[in-house]
């Protein structure tokens, strides 16, 4: 099934499932409503139409056509979980204090409000978008492809404080993205030392996470039937003041891949990712 890549990466992350305002909380990789709502922010649909099932209409809205992606996300990097002890409204004057219900000024010693906000710290995944039950697949994933390159309004990585790293978009019109991640798209993770084996023979493990069942021949060290979970993450609205949300399977897997894959981080690593997206013309590649 074609698709497309992209790569999730940056300073800071967060893909929030269940948060209460005081406790923001993430998961250990993109959600699939933190996906949706990245492109969906990128081909700068609005808010107040973010809304899915609204009425009987012969033809669906953008919003509703994204529900038909689907993710395959390869844990490049799980990066280190990091926690924010956030106050909001201390130290400021009585008539800009945090407002209450009423429509009134929270009082001395009530102003300020505490609240812990979970991030993951240096984590990276690429990930396979397909949409293989869109009535035109290939021309979806084109446009959110072509929209992320060339976004309408800023992107962030689940909160307006986690910018996203470049590139974004890894690849466009790749005929098979899943079997890419397994064999093309290089790790962004340092290649381990083994001593022990030969090169030819290393591997290195490798998680997966997805929000449909492996294909066929995925090559699975843990069998994906005995890793599914479920995720409140299925995005219904994505309104402002009214966000809906429902629950989804989640597959996980574990794959061994290649350790030649592994090709480190920062500027090396961007100088494999670019030597995999222009690989050297014939002649070269015989020089």
């Amino acid at each position: 099934m074609s698709g497309f890549i992209m790569q999730v990466g940056g300073p800071l992350q967060s893909w929030g499932e269940h948060s209460a305002f005081n406790d923001r909380d993430t998961v250990a990789h993109p959600t699939r409503s933190g996906l949706i709502g990245l492109i969906a922010s990128a081909l700068g649909i609005p808010r107040d139409q973010a809304v899915g099932g609204t009425g009987d209409r012969d033809e669906p809205t953008l919003f509703e056509r994204l529900g038909h992606l689907r993710f395959t996300v390869r844990h490049d990097r799980p990066g280190t979980r990091v926690r924010d002890y956030h106050t909001i409204g201390g130290g400021l004057p009585a008539h800009r204090t945090v407002p209450t219900a009423k429509g009134g000024r929270r009082g001395a010693g009530q102003t300020t409000i505490i609240s812990h906000r979970h991030y993951l710290a240096d984590a990276v995944f690429t990930i396979a978008v397909t949409a293989p039950e869109a009535p035109d697949p290939t021309e979806l994933t084109t446009v959110c492809a072509a929209a992320l390159a060339a976004p309408r309004w800023p992107l962030y990585l689940g909160r307006r404080s986690c910018p996203p790293g470049a590139p974004l978009v890894v690849a466009t019109q790749v005929s098979d993205p899943v079997s890419e991640l397994l064999t093309g798209v290089p790790l962004a993770r340092v290649r381990p030392r083994t001593p022990h084996t030969t090169d030819r023979e290393a591997t290195v493990p490798v998680r997966f996470t997805a929000d449909a069942p492996f294909p066929v021949g995925f090559p699975v060290t843990v069998s994906s039937r005995a890793s599914v979970t479920s995720l409140n993450d299925e995005p219904v609205r994505l309104t402002q003041r009214d966000r809906v949300y429902r629950s989804r399977p989640s597959y996980a897997a574990s794959c061994r891949l290649p350790a030649d894959l592994c090709k480190g981080y920062g500027p090396a690593y961007l100088d494999e990712l670019i030597a995999y997206l222009r690989p050297p013309a014939p002649q070269e590649a015989d020089a």
